[in-house]
């Protein structure tokens, strides 16, 4: 099962790692910072965690700058493992101390593959130092991680990266800064996961340890942290080491022992975090998909504010070259100069039928006049499209301008969409010459035995193909005033003079043969200006299939998901820990912490509940009130309560065995 669940994760990371979110819309920078934490949970911890689920228990210490996150780690260990000082960010490097015997685990890329390993004192800040430790139970690793609020931007970043590559959180704060916005943040993303936590309260002062961890116990039980243990670690001196007394540290460590304790309860500790990460995943991938879409719906609306504007062109080309406004300026007076004077075309106007076969003379030797004529027109339409071509980018780009996507888009793109390309009008003039030489073609297939009539050889090719393309330019709308009448003698003339040589039917295909190749090189012209516009688009990278791909991942997970990570063990709720063989794990009972004494297991009671210190004993050493267990401990600690006998003294062998190592160590 956890193979076919791997292999859905797998899936899902690859379609996460390769979205891409370039427009600045609105979540955009969300989705993408979401994105790129769901890929580095799965590399980092989820996917290393499900392919070995017998590793070691891994248990990362973080929290605020100065809150005793290297003291503590010491203090566990029971010697300098962790650099610590004032300097800020007193951790530059993180440091995972580990089992000697359990070493092959971390010195390979299973976890946090991105990160170097070194085992000496010098590394980056992306570096991992490992730090082989003989009286550190097997099975339990611990990571002392950089500041989660470091002046240090990578320092940060990489704090984030190892709390989510965690089984769990040993997470520190100190009495003067356990309300700060920036540990919440992290403490609200960890209740949301469901990551298994234990709350490390440093440096309380005595006479506040009785309120300060209640109110944060209150805290976190109203952020759904309330079945996490909390600690209370009070204002103490250290010695000249750095370690703290070793009643200050012992519930933590006796905490951390019984975890590992057996197999079992390891077992319920990673499950709890597994599960809690993958429903995490499940639960954030689809906003991704939808971020995608967004995206998509964006780059589709700028392709459509585009193609708008070159359609338009398209549409305005055909019309002009059909509407009679070519006819007008340079083209009709090239055309008067063809066929005759202008009071000789007003003359034969209405009689062109039975002058038809005097016009013949006319014509005889005025191929010359045909070239103007086909000139004119070349000149005319290459600033008619070219004047068009010129209108469609300013759109597009006003357009664009007026979006906020659009906006980026321009600003980022390698060429300038406020004009046409800088080739655009050699195109224009090249096209219209393939299109004359089209339409000349036509003409000498479509004359075929006509080239040996009298009227063929009066007009002659060219003079036959200027005449077609006047005959196109009909209709008169784009006229006004005396041009109306002349244009309109004007085309009448023409296609009585092709209907001589070709008849009337062949005329009206052959003008619209004509014509449509016109508006087919036009619509192709313009085409391959728009594609600029959809190149940018495309170099975004927005792929529309993505979203599918993120949405059927995460189906996959959840069906493969269903039945639980172990066998025969159902999933339970994020961030609790199962019963363990014998009973519960070392937490008060929901409802908050009851009264005892530090001898005995606090037993269940109405009011409110405190714990008086043993007689003797200081004011730090109580349980404070609120609605989260808190483990508290001072020179002669309060023990918490242990129904299930965790704490028992093979779960005290850690603290037993460290101690008399040191003790050896300083004979």
């Amino acid at each position: 099962m956890t193979g076919r669940l791997a292999e859905s994760l797998e899936e899902l990371r690859a379609a996460v790692a390769d979205v891409h979110l370039p427009l600045p819309i609105p979540g955009a920078d969300r989705a993408r910072a979401e994105a790129t934490a769901i890929a580095a949970q799965l590399d980092d911890y989820v996917l290393p965690r499900l392919a070995r689920l017998d590793a070691p228990l891994l248990v990362v210490v973080g929290g605020s700058t100065g809150a005793g996150k290297s003291t503590l780690v010491n203090s566990l260990v029971g010697r300098p493992v962790t650099s610590s000082g004032v300097i800020r960010p007193t951790t530059r490097h993180p440091v995972l101390v580990h089992n000697t015997e359990d070493a092959g685990w971390f010195t390979g890329q299973r976890i946090l593959p991105g990160l170097a390993r070194t085992t000496g004192e010098a590394g980056g800040g992306k570096a991992l130092r490992l730090v082989a430790e003989p009286t550190l139970p097997r099975g339990l690793a611990i990571l002392d991680a950089p500041d989660i609020d470091s002046v240090v931007d990578e320092n940060r970043t990489l704090a984030g990266q190892l709390l989510a590559a965690a089984d769990m959180w040993l997470f520190v704060t100190s009495a003067a800064r356990y309300a700060d916005a920036v540990p919440w943040d992290f403490l609200n993303g960890a209740a949301q996961r469901h990551v298994v936590v234990g709350v490390v309260l440093d440096r309380v002062p005595p006479a506040a340890m009785r309120d300060i961890p209640g109110h944060l116990g209150q805290m976190m039980a109203h952020r759904g942290l309330g079945s996490a243990p909390l600690f209370a670690v009070p204002e103490t001196s250290v010695d000249a080491q750095g370690i703290l007394p070793n009643a200050a540290v012992s519930p933590i460590r006796g905490w951390l022992a019984g975890l590992v304790a057996n197999e079992q309860t390891r077992q319920q500790v990673v499950r709890a975090t597994l599960s809690g990460a993958i429903d995490d995943t499940v639960r954030r991938a689809p906003a991704i998909a939808t971020a995608v879409d967004e995206q998509v719906g964006a780059v589709t609306q700028l392709r459509d504010d585009a193609n708008r504007a070159y359609d338009q062109a398209v549409k305005a080309v055909k019309l002009r070259t059909a509407d009679g406004t070519l006819l007008r300026g340079e083209v009709l007076a090239r055309w008067h100069e063809f066929v005759g004077t202008g009071e000789f075309m007003r003359a034969v106007e209405n009689r062109i039928s039975l002058l038809r076969d005097r016009l013949m003379a006319v014509f005889r030797g005025q191929r010359v006049e045909a070239d103007h004529v086909k000139v004119a027109v070349e000149s005319g339409l290459e600033a008619l499209i070219i004047e068009e071509g010129r209108a469609a980018a300013e759109r597009a780009e006003a357009a664009w301008r007026g979006d906020p996507a659009g906006r980026h888009v321009l600003e980022s793109a390698t060429v300038d969409l406020a004009t046409p390309a800088h080739d655009f009008d050699d195109q224009v003039a090249r096209m219209i010459r393939e299109w004359q030489g089209a339409v000349f073609g036509m003409v000498s297939e479509e004359s075929g035995p006509r080239r040996l009539t009298a009227r063929y050889l009066a007009l002659g090719v060219n003079g036959v193909a200027a005449t077609l393309m006047v005959l196109i330019f009909s209709q008169t709308g784009g006229l006004t005033g005396a041009e109306v009448g002349i244009a309109g003698g004007s085309v009448a003339l023409a296609q009585s003079l092709l209907e001589a040589v070709f008849g009337d039917e062949n005329v009206r295909r052959m003008a619209k043969k004509a014509k449509d190749d016109l508006d087919e090189r036009v619509e192709v012209l313009m085409s391959s200006a728009l594609l600029r516009y959809h190149q940018t688009l495309v170099a975004l990278q927005v792929r529309p299939q993505q979203s599918d791909e993120i949405r059927a991942a995460v189906r996959a997970v959840e069906a493969e998901a269903a039945g639980g990570l172990l066998p025969g063990m159902p999933v339970t709720a994020g961030g609790e820990l199962p019963a363990a063989a014998g009973g519960e794990l070392p937490a008060v009972p929901a409802g908050g912490p009851s009264t005892g004494t530090a001898d005995e297991p606090a037993a269940m009671a109405g009011g409110t509940p405190t714990v008086d210190p043993p007689a003797g004993a200081s004011d730090t050493a109580r349980i404070p009130t609120g609605d989260t267990p808190a483990l508290t401990a001072g020179d002669d600690p309060v023990r918490p309560a242990d129904p299930a006998g965790l704490l028992r003294p093979e779960a005290d062998w850690w603290r037993d065995h460290t101690e008399a190592a040191h003790l050896d160590q300083e004979k």
